[in-house]
């Protein structure tokens, strides 16, 4: 006598998924970037806020849009796994993250403002190499707009309401801002409606890179050595927001949801015992 196994009922998530589930949870609601930058640099992390002059604050909103225009329109042309090294694509990216970085620092402020569109780019080459490992089409507008949505979402700030900086709250308030871009191509979706929101998110993750790599005594390996905690914090976050979308086409989105919130409320719950 067989047994039959019963399928699962859809929308329930499989073991597996939701092991991969909570690490996604892990890499998207652990906002370490603004400590670990601190840390490396020896200052806290208000210091390094408060330490750019107030001309490089104001000018920062407009060069950190044109580094995100820039880099869409590098980054996703050729292919984001193009490598003429022997190495793995990541420790390749790790290895010019590290150049770029190592260049702004040895020259100070003026030195990391011309890198940042070189390190801008170099980053969304990375989070779309990892789409396309998530089974994204980066032939799709929507998709290379999921690319850019990792800047934003990886921009949270720990300071920020909860309720408006999680992780699906910021994804809603995108996807509203990218409505009537889709349609018109790439260049669609550099309009100022979407692109505006990620670059004021990128903006505080950026200003901390450059507050610290203009610091007097970082040089050329401290550069490079807050380029590539840079290239892996939103690396991170790139693998969990398109290991969400690939469960969510999997299971459904309702259900992806439904667990995420789940296992992020148990981990707070956690930390605060």
């Amino acid at each position: 006598m067989s047994l039959t196994i019963a399928p699962r009922p859809s929308g329930i998530l499989t073991d597996d998924a939701r092991e991969e589930l909570a690490r996604a949870v892990l890499q998207l609601e652990t906002v370490s970037l603004a400590a670990r930058i601190a840390g490396m640099v020896g200052a806290p992390v208000e210091a390094l806020r408060s330490r750019l002059p107030a001309g490089v604050q104001s000018m920062l909103d407009g060069a950190v849009r044109k580094a995100l225009a820039s880099a869409m329109q590098a980054a996703l042309k050729a292919s984001p796994s193009a490598n003429p090294t022997p190495f793995p694509t990541a420790w390749f990216h790790r290895g010019l993250a590290a150049a770029t970085g190592a260049a702004g620092g040895a020259l100070g402020l003026p030195g990391t403002l011309v890198e940042l569109p070189v390190s801008t780019t170099l980053l969304l080459r990375q989070i779309a190499a990892i789409a396309a490992e998530h089974g994204e089409d980066l032939a799709d507008p929507l998709v290379a707009a999921e690319c850019l949505k990792v800047f934003a979402l990886g921009g949270r700030d720990a300071r920020d309401d909860a309720a408006e900086s999680g992780y699906f709250a910021v994804r809603v308030a995108l996807a509203e801002a990218l409505k009537g871009a889709i349609g018109k191509g790439v260049a669609g979706m550099l309009l100022p409606g979407f692109l505006g929101p990620i670059a004021a998110r990128f903006g505080g993750p950026v200003a901390l890179k450059i507050s610290a790599q203009a610091a007097p005594l970082i040089g050329a390996a401290g550069g490079a050595a807050i380029n590539i905690a840079f290239l892996e914090h939103f690396r991170g976050v790139a693998q969990g927001h398109f290991t969400v979308r690939r469960l969510e086409r999997l299971h459904g989105t309702d259900a992806v949801k439904t667990a995420y919130e789940a296992i992020a409320a148990t981990r707070d719950a956690r930390f605060m015992a």
